[in-house]
């Protein structure tokens, strides 16, 4: 990447030289542009007198490595963009200490001075951010936010408007634009509606009437998706599973109905989303399962040992950011055939056009069709 202070080299995590997809994008660059022009370079040299810096949502640590000099704190959702940060560091030869490493679950910085916002894919995340962020907020606080124009949409503006103070936008420069907001201390601001509890509909297993738990950013914070439902519908029952992982657990439903049905089973809750596992742990909490349970934010199944799992339950993303891609199932499903014992299984739903069977048998040797609607399948496959 280019940027107003010389090259960065940087690479997505985990790396694949398959993966033609970049670690920045338009709306990177443009802020930086921006940053550089309004006097906060990348070094000591500039005058140093811009306080503290935090970077919210910054998606592969472009931005703080680009400002490391300034000892920035990243605020990030993602176990996946905080190791992309770290090797990105490393990488352009800037110590990982250089830079505040944060999740969304961490209390924020005290004092802000200056806030830098990439625009999730989330509103709901973005609302509960700066929420979180706003106390530490001033009137001198130098605002800016940043998304390609197809991600800020009024309600994305009316957002900063309603917590932080008056809003514009700038003009878009390759399909990128700039957020400038002014911080009015005297703003009364609406009270946080995180996280959000609802209770599950009849008719779906174990947790038919069960409490919900969800953080901000988690999908269907409202209501319960139909993919989940069809597979709570039709989950294995009676198998005898004592090891079981819900892999990319959500708000944990799924893992929870297992725990609910098998009390004998020990259930681990695994994402790579920080608001996913505290939800899936809320949720597990909040309907008092007996059993033990895990929750682990992480990349999927790396550092579990081999063989030691006997169900494998998953309902794969096939977006990262904007971009539509099969990786991270294709990724899930080979960590699952590793983790798990000589006859344990693999169940996975999906959209029906997504093809999982062809990914699966390749790996597998085998998949049955379980259950199928004019939407979803369900998929079982067993490690031979």
């Amino acid at each position: 990447m280019t940027t107003p202070w010389g090259e960065l080299e940087l690479a997505r995590f985990p790396e694949d030289p398959r993966d033609r997809l970049r670690a920045w994008d338009a709306s990177d660059e443009y802020l930086l542009r921006h940053l550089a022009e309004q006097g906060l370079g990348s070094g000591p040299q500039d005058g140093g007198g811009h306080g503290s810096v935090v970077a919210v949502g910054d998606r592969w640590g472009a931005l703080v490595t680009a400002l490391a000099a300034h000892r920035p704190v990243q605020i990030t959702d993602s176990f996946l963009t905080r190791e992309a940060t770290r090797a990105n560091l490393a990488r352009n030869g800037v110590a990982t200490g250089a830079v505040r490493l944060l999740t969304t679950q961490d209390p924020p910085p005290e004092r802000i001075d200056v806030l830098l916002v990439r625009v999730p894919k989330s509103l709901a995340l973005l609302e509960d951010q700066l929420l979180r962020l706003a106390p530490g907020v001033h009137a001198d606080t130098v605002v800016v936010g940043t998304g390609m124009v197809k991600e800020i949409h009024t309600s994305t503006l009316q957002l900063f408007e309603r917590i932080l103070g008056p809003t514009r936008t700038s003009l878009a420069e390759r399909k990128a634009r700039l957020i400038h907001c002014a911080p009015d201390p005297a703003l009364v601001r609406p009270a946080s509606r995180w996280p959000h509890r609802y209770e599950l509909p009849d008719g779906i297993g174990a947790v038919s009437g069960r409490t919900v738990v969800n953080h901000a950013g988690v999908f269907c914070a409202e209501r319960l998706d139909i993919g989940t439902r069809f597979f709570l519908q039709h989950l294995p029952g009676g198998r005898g599973a004592r090891r079981v992982v819900d892999l990319g657990c959500g708000n944990g439903v799924v893992g929870t109905a297992v725990a609910l049905a098998n009390p004998e089973a020990d259930v681990l809750f695994v994402d790579e989303s920080f608001q996913a596992v505290a939800s899936a742990e809320g949720t597990y909490r909040a309907n008092g399962v007996p059993g033990q349970a895990e929750f682990r934010v992480g990349d999927g199944l790396a550092g579990l040992p081999d063989g030691g799992v006997d169900l494998v339950l998953n309902n794969p993303p096939f977006h990262s950011h904007q971009a539509t891609t099969d990786a991270t199932a294709r990724r899930m499903f080979t960590g699952a055939r590793r983790v798990l014992r000589p006859g344990g299984e693999l169940w996975v739903v999906g959209n029906r056009h997504l093809g999982y069977h062809v990914a699966l048998r390749r790996l597998f040797g085998n998949c049955e069709l379980v259950a199928s609607d004019p939407k979803f399948v369900v998929l079982r496959s067993v490690r031979r």
